[in-house]
C-alpha cells in the first residue's frame, strides 16, 4: 500500500511520540499541534487552553510494515482514554485524547477500534475522532524531545518512557 499518515493525541507529546518512534513501520514522527481554531500557535498559546488545540503526534508509516490498526493499538496502550483534558499530572484541553484520520478507511476502522477498546474499560472513552486538520508543527526543541534526552528511540525498545519537563 505504500506510506500513510497517521495523528493521535493521547497527553503529553513528547512520551506519544516516542512510543511510536519505536514501532516497527513507523518512518517518521513529529510533534505539533491539531484540531484547534487558532492560526500558527505557539507552545506557550496552546498551554492557555484558549486555542482549542491538542498536542498531538503525526507520523508517517509504511503500511506494508504495520496497519492503522497497529498503531491504534498502541495509541489506546499509551494512555488513558476514559479521563477527559488530563493524563496523569497534566491538565488542560490539550492533552485530550484524540485520532484524527486522513481517509475514511482510518475514520472508520478508529470508531471500530474504540468501539472494541470499550469493553476493556468501565467509564466511557472520551476520545474524539475527527478529520484531520491543520498540523503545525511544535516548535524544534520539542522535537524527538525524550531521544534528545538519552532516552531510547530503537525499534521495539521495552525501556520505561520517562517523562519531565
Amino acid at each position: 500500500m505504500g506510506i500513510e499518515k497517521a495523528t493521535f493525541a493521547a497527553g503529553c507529546f513528547w512520551s506519544v511520540e516516542l512510543v511510536f518512534q519505536r514501532a516497527v513501520g513507523v518512518l517518521s514522527t513529529k510533534v505539533g499541534y491539531t484540531a484547534g481554531q487558532k492560526l500558527n500557535p505557539t507552545y506557550k498559546e496552546v498551554c492557555t487552553g484558549t486555542t482549542g488545540h491538542a498536542e498531538a503526534v503525526q507520523l508517517e508509516y509504511d503500511s506494508d510494515q504495520t496497519t492503522y490498526d497497529q498503531l491504534l493499538d498502541i495509541f489506546w496502550h499509551k494512555h488513558d482514554p476514559t479521563t477527559a483534558n488530563r493524563q496523569g499530572g497534566d491538565v488542560g484541553t490539550q492533552y485530550r485524547s484524540g485520532i484524527y484520520y486522513h481517509s475514511e478507511a482510518q475514520h472508520q476502522t478508529a470508531l471500530k477500534s474504540k468501539e472494541n477498546e470499550q469493553k476493556n474499560h468501565k467509564s466511557p472513552i472520551v476520545t474524539e475522532i475527527l478529520p484531520a486538520g491543520i498540523f503545525y508543527d511544535a516548535e524544534d526543541y520539542h522535537q524527538k524531545y525524550l531521544e534528545k534526552g538519552g532516552q531510547c528511540s530503537s525499534k521495539g525498545c521495552g525501556d520505561k518512557i520517562r517523562c519531565y519537563g
